[in-house]
């Protein structure tokens, strides 16, 4: 672990002082985005999300520095999580929800000079310790060939593809694990 590194979680209301510093960090990561990756579209996402029942973010600083982050809540009934999602994917798979079944992670992001160093796995583990969901989902870039290689060490298995009902939005990975 590194030293003086703090995990923390944050409700939504907590979290909302952080959105200036959460979007700066986005924009770090995504300095050659896309439209897709624009501030005004992420801005919008984040307000978003953390209007869900049950969102909870998990911080990660280093004296006082915000070096990485991870958030997600869980998919109620009337999600629109899996709009999108394509065709063939496991046998028993199911995309319906009844906001106790699925844990959805949106983001899980480390600031470039901070990377390698353990983080996303230490954001990774603070958020889903307790939680009661029986399985977790996330959408992963196929290009991130790091972040790909990480989910399949922690136990993720990639599902199907998913193109989001978003504007530029790209197509992804579906990745699913069962807690």
């Amino acid at each position: 672990m590194i030293e003086n590194m703090k995990l923390r979680h944050h409700a939504a209301a907590q979290a909302a002082g952080l959105v200036d510093q959460l979007v700066g960090l986005y924009l770090k990561v995504y300095a050659d985005g896309d439209e897709f990756h624009s501030e005004d579209r992420y801005r919008r996402q984040l307000a978003g999300h953390m209007q869900r029942a049950g969102w909870d973010l998990v911080t990660s600083t280093v004296d006082e520095e915000l070096v990485g982050y991870i958030y997600g809540f869980p998919l109620p009934a009337e999600t629109g999580w899996w709009t999108g999602i394509q065709e063939p994917f496991p046998a028993g798979f199911r995309t319906d929800e009844d906001g106790k079944r699925t844990f959805a992670i949106s983001e899980l992001m480390v600031a470039p000079g901070w990377r390698r160093r353990g983080i996303a796995r230490a954001l990774y583990d603070k958020l889903l310790s307790g939680r009661a969901e029986e399985r977790a989902t996330l959408l992963a870039d196929p290009d991130n060939a790091p972040a790909q290689a990480a989910y399949l060490s922690w136990g993720w298995q990639k599902i199907s593809k998913l193109r989001p009902n978003w504007e530029h939005a790209p197509t992804f990975d579906v990745l699913l694990i069962d807690r």
